[in-house]
């Protein structure tokens, strides 16, 4: 008997309970859409976060305060106040960064903006007129705050076009005072509607000089963050090395395990990002791949049944002279063509609903989410559920191909 007689042999049987094949195959394809689905929204994710990080350039290099964060307890990190202006000040010597061009400290401001009694949430941020070149936001209409009024403490700032739509609608904002905490700011410069840049969404973001946002604001001397920019990209890891030999002298640090700031290039931010997605995949995978397992489980008792109900089928097709090795391949294939034929549903399903997430979180998170398609998923659920088929359909073909054919033919 050829293996063309017994895949139409089994295509014949299974043809034969075509409701009991789907539900047969149920548990496989919800584990196979599944995985799609994870390793879909996973991957879209990833990219979604990369391609924020990447906003800020190649040549960038974040300075923060605190150790490196390697788990919950490293959020007190942001609490540090290790970070002041003699490390600007250091950092921006010429002699000790060679390859620095620009930096600018950045201190966050919690709380909302008010105008006349409108209120609204923003994010406010306390920075140097060099951060409109490093997240290239140049007001659409006025213009950005200078170093003089930096200097000065002065008491202005520049709105995301959100804040200004809804604080003044089709009004001027520009020359308007709008109120943070306990302190009036005159508005100089709306930058254009951008949507996400890295990690503010210039739209809702207020810019004041960090000198008053220290002094008026919060009260304090330190920074949450210094932002630098090199001048190639090439120099990055020397920048890298400069930057915390120079904060180590700052701090009277000799031992570098007990630094109290850490540096992350984007490169080093690129990769985190990469390696947090892929053990949340993997982990989410192993979880649906569960249900797999389920599926063959169910299948292995369902094709038990069928053997039995086929008893007599199998007794009179070894009368005829179809041997052990023929029922065997053919209950084989029948488990196999099941698992594989709810792979393929699993994935045209796992691609669909993966499209539909992505449209829905496009929307929510207004980010620009894309879908993107796993082909290495496909491969491993199709392959799984293949090999799912051949596993758990072993030993229902083994009983099969044991029956005697003069007990089968008697079998009521």
């Amino acid at each position: 008997m050829t293996l063309n007689d017994s895949f139409q042999t089994a295509l014949t049987g299974l043809q034969a309970n075509k409701s009991r094949s789907a539900l047969t195959i149920l548990g496989i394809v919800i584990g196979v859409a599944a995985i799609i689905m994870v390793m879909s929204v996973g991957q879209g994710a990833e990219n979604l976060i990369l391609g924020q990080i990447q906003g800020l350039g190649s040549r960038t290099i974040i300075i923060e305060p605190g150790r490196e964060q390697t788990g919950p307890s490293a959020f007190t990190s942001i609490l540090s106040d290790s970070l002041k202006e003699r490390d600007v000040e250091a950092l921006r010597k010429k002699s000790n960064v060679p390859d620095l061009v620009d930096l600018t400290p950045v201190v966050l401001v919690p709380g909302s903006v008010q105008y006349l009694g409108e209120t609204t949430g923003a994010t406010t941020i306390g920075a140097s007129d060099i951060v409109a070149d490093i997240l290239e936001i140049y007001p659409a209409e006025g213009f950005f705050f200078s170093q003089d009024d930096i200097n000065a403490q002065a008491s202005v700032a520049v709105i995301g076009s959100k804040i200004k739509d809804e604080l003044f609608g089709l009004s001027e904002a520009i020359g308007e005072k709008i109120r943070i905490k306990n302190r009036n700011f005159r508005i100089v410069g709306v930058l254009p509607a951008k949507g996400q840049v890295t990690l503010f969404n210039v739209d809702e973001i207020v810019v004041i000089p960090y000198t008053t946002a220290q002094k008026y604001l919060l009260g304090q001397d330190h920074y949450n963050t210094i932002i630098a920019r090199v001048s190639s990209e090439g120099a990055i890891p020397s920048a890298v090395r400069d930057i915390e030999l120079t904060l180590r002298a700052s701090h009277n640090i000799d031992d570098p395990d007990k630094d109290d700031f850490h540096v992350t290039t984007q490169a080093d931010a690129a990769e985190r990002v990469q390696m947090i997605t892929g053990i949340l995949s993997l982990l989410l995978v192993s979880v649906a791949a569960i249900s797999l397992v389920v599926g063959g489980i169910g299948i292995m008792n369902i094709m038990l049944v069928s053997v039995s109900e086929r008893t007599r089928e199998i007794g009179l097709r070894k009368a005829i002279g179809a041997t052990e090795k023929d029922i065997m391949t053919q209950f084989l294939l029948e488990a196999v063509m099941l698992t594989s034929l709810g792979g393929i549903v699993g994935i045209i399903l796992g691609a669909a609903f993966s499209y539909l997430a992505s449209l829905v979180l496009s929307r929510i998170v207004a980010l620009g989410w894309t879908f993107t398609f796993p082909i290495s998923a496909a491969a491993i659920g199709l392959g799984v559920a293949g090999i799912v088929g051949l596993v758990f359909g072993l030993y229902p073909a083994r009983e099969a191909s044991k029956k005697s054919p003069m007990e089968a033919l008697r079998y009521e």
